[in-house]
């Protein structure tokens, strides 16, 4: 009679500490993150209603400081065009448009604590993490000032209303589920492993989107994964937006043309219904 294989080893449970802190504890190798997708594809139609999208992986610690992870989302560059309600002589008008490039149409940031624990502010912002460290240029219209006896000084139109302007921006994106900071949004599920969600709202815009996976550790990054994940838009929508784009006059041409058959028709059927 074959004998039967021996038992598996068994396999120790993580303490329950480890887990709580949501922080990665020792392993084996260099100090490294690696991560994965579940879908590097989304693909948008008529139907629509947003998309959720596992991000996974494992960090590799071989020192018994634990590490933190943060997971950056980017979508394509856009820009953003933005008017304020002033009011003169009474009569509240529009001001002079503001149009900022560089705002990413998508962005959200996931880490296993508050990125102010992570890293300080310095550090942050010359990595571009965290919605309060997007790089978003102001308009390019300057002048040139002399301020403390310092001449030549430039200045952005905006002056000292960049910030406003600036935080009206990422206010418009935040309400429309376009900017998200999730805090506790990476979850370690195991020794070294761990998961995030991303979450596209239905108005997300196609286009490639770019995913960075930091290992932070004693404030400082060690170490850095990237991703690439593609949204855009198939069947008849998809053929639609690529006419329109590529021959605009022709697309406007028959849109005129659908809306005068359509207005058209439907006064005939009231006619004789009247």
């Amino acid at each position: 009679m074959q004998a039967l294989p021996p038992p598996p080893p068994a396999i120790e449970a993580p303490a329950v500490e480890a887990l709580a802190t949501g922080r990665s504890e020792a392993t084996t190798g260099d100090l490294r993150v690696a991560a994965a997708l579940t879908d590097a594809q989304v693909h948008v139609d008529s139907g629509f209603q947003g998309a959720s999208i596992v991000l996974y992986g494992a960090v590799f610690n071989p020192t018994p400081d634990p590490a933190d992870v943060v997971v950056v989302v980017r979508g394509p560059e856009a820009p953003v065009r933005l008017v304020k309600k002033t009011r003169n002589m009474g009569v509240w008008l529009n001001s002079r448009p503001v149009l900022f490039e560089g705002a990413p149409g998508f962005y959200m940031t996931a880490s296993t604590r508050p990125l102010s624990d992570i890293a300080d502010f310095g550090q942050l912002r010359r990595l571009g993490v965290g919605v309060d460290h997007l790089r978003i240029d102001a308009p390019e219209e300057s002048r040139t000032v002399t301020r403390y006896g310092v001449r030549d000084v430039v200045v952005s139109r905006l002056g000292e209303d960049y910030l406003d302007w600036r935080r009206a921006v990422i206010r418009l994106k935040e309400a429309a589920q376009l900017y998200d900071t999730a805090p506790e949004g990476v979850q370690f599920v195991d020794r070294g492993l761990f998961r995030a969600e991303v979450k596209l709202p239905a108005v997300a815009p196609t286009g490639k989107y770019y995913a960075e996976v930091w290992l932070f550790q004693d404030g400082e990054p060690r170490s850095v994964s990237n991703l690439t994940l593609t949204v855009e838009k198939v069947g008849l929508e998809r053929d639609i937006y690529e006419f329109a784009h590529r021959s605009p006059w022709l697309y406007g041409l028959l849109c005129v043309v659908l809306a005068a058959l359509t207005g058209y028709g439907a006064s005939r059927i009231f006619s004789r219904r009247g």
